[in-house]
């Protein structure tokens, strides 16, 4: 991997992350596409989840149960992508490639 200043990330952990990082009272895709993270927000996240419970991580509004048991693990392998690229931020998305097929086909 190569330097970048910006990562853009989309799904599950990183949607996850923008909803804790926004302090979201429930899961709300508005406010999370286009919304950042820092690297300082992931590193901060990561700590949490490594030192929380299952009950803990499942107490939080925005996480879906069944990312509970996996939130750590994404967060950590994210904070790795982050470390590795010399990323500072990543803006979230809350679309991806399917969206992208479905506009080219519509235009079609």
């Amino acid at each position: 991997l190569t330097e970048a200043s910006t990562l853009v990330g989309l799904a599950g952990t990183v949607t996850t992350l923008a909803g804790i990082a926004l302090d979201l009272p429930a899961y709300d895709s508005q406010a999370i596409h286009h919304s950042t993270l820092t690297r300082a927000d992931v590193d901060t996240l990561t700590t949490r989840f490594l030192t929380s419970t299952h009950t803990d991580r499942a107490s939080i509004p925005v996480m879906h149960p069944g990312r509970v048991d996996v939130i750590t693990s994404g967060t950590l392998i994210l904070r790795a992508i982050m470390r590795r690229t010399g990323a500072e931020q990543l803006v979230v998305s809350e679309h991806d490639i399917l969206d992208g097929i479905a506009w080219s086909v519509a235009g079609e």
